[in-house]
C-alpha cells in the first residue's frame, strides 16, 4: 500500500547530505520518507559503492555568476528527477521500500542554494508538488510566468528580513509565486543554524555567530519544515504557518508588500 509521503533533502553549495541528517531524521520518525543527496561533484566528496571517490569539482571553478548557478540549479534538478527515478519509477533499487511511497505526494527542501535549487526542481518535475528555501539566496529565478506550487522561505531575521539588500532576491522570486506561500524569518540565527553544522560546531566550541542556541533553532527548523509538508502532502491545518506562535516567538510571519515581519 502506497501511503507514505516522500520528502527529498538539498544540501548548501559544497556540503554533504550529512549536514541535514537532523532534519532528514526528524521528518523519518514523523512518518516520512526522507532521500536526502549529496550532488557528485558538487560536495566535499562523495563514495560509491565500489570505493570510487568524487571530489567537489563545481568549488575549482570561478566565477560564481548567474551562469554558473543556472548550471547548478540544473543539475540538481537532474539529479532530484533522477533519484524519483530510482524510488518511484518501473524498476526502482529500493524494492521494498519504493513500494511504501505515495508518488502523488513529494517535496523538496533544501538549504542554501539547494533551496534555490527546489525552484528548479519544481519546474523541471511535476511529481515534486511543494517546495522550501531555506536561507539560501533565491539564484535559481522564478520565471514571470510564474510558479503555482506550493513554497516557503525561512531564513534567518538579519539578513532575510524584506527590504534588507540580501532579501532582494527573494522579493524578486516572491512576485512570481502565484500559489500558496509564506516568508518566514528566525531572530538569532544565521546560515547555518537551520543545519547540523551549527550543532557540531556549538558541540567544538566553535562561534558561528548565531545568537539562537544550536537547539533551538534545530528545534524550530524542524517544527516549520514539518508544519509546512503535514499541510501540503497531508492535508492538515497548519496554525503556526499562517500566526505568530507563543510556543516559538523567535519565528516572524513577514508581510512582504509592507517590509515588516512580526
Amino acid at each position: 500500500m502506497r501511503e507514505l509521503p516522500l520528502v527529498l533533502l538539498s544540501p548548501g553549495f559544497g556540503k554533504t547530505r550529512s549536514s541535514l541528517t537532523g532534519l532528514a531524521e526528524d521528518l523519518a520518525s514523523r512518518g516520512y520518507v526522507v532521500a536526502a543527496i549529496s550532488h557528485t561533484h558538487e560536495n566535499v566528496a562523495t563514495v560509491f559503492p565500489g570505493g570510487r571517490t568524487a571530489t567537489c569539482t563545481a568549488c575549482r571553478v570561478e566565477p560564481h555568476d548567474q551562469a554558473f548557478w543556472d548550471k547548478v540549479g540544473a543539475i540538481r534538478a537532474a539529479d532530484v528527477s533522477f533519484v524519483l527515478d530510482r524510488l518511484t519509477g518501473p524498476r526502482p533499487m529500493w524494492k521494498k521500500g519504493s513500494r511504501l511511497i505515495d508518488p502523488a505526494r513529494i517535496a523538496m527542501a533544501g538549504h542554501s542554494v539547494g533551496g534555490a535549487s527546489s525552484v528548479a526542481a519544481l519546474l523541471k518535475d511535476p511529481r515534486i508538488k511543494a517546495g522550501m528555501n531555506i536561507d539560501g539566496l533565491a539564484v535559481v529565478p522564478v520565471p514571470t510566468s510564474g510558479l503555482g506550487k506550493p513554497f516557503l522561505f525561512l531564513g534567518s531575521q538579519a539578513t532575510r528580513t524584506p527590504g534588507g539588500q540580501e532579501a532582494a532576491s527573494w522579493e524578486t522570486a516572491w512576485r512570481h509565486l502565484t500559489g500558496w506561500k509564506r516568508w518566514l524569518v528566525v531572530v538569532g540565527a544565521e546560515h547555518a543554524s537551520f543545519t547540523d553544522i551549527s550543532l557540531l560546531g556549538e558541540q567544538a566550541g566553535m562561534d558561528t555567530g548565531a545568537k539562537l542556541s544550536a537547539a533551538r533553532s534545530m528545534e524550530i527548523t524542524r517544527a516549520y519544515v514539518a508544519a509546512f509538508l503535514d499541510l501540503h502532502l497531508r492535508g492538515t491545518p497548519q496554525p503556526l504557518l499562517d500566526r505568530a506562535s507563543a510556543r516559538f516567538p523567535e519565528v516572524k510571519i513577514c508581510a512582504v508588500e509592507q517590509k515588516s515581519c512580526a
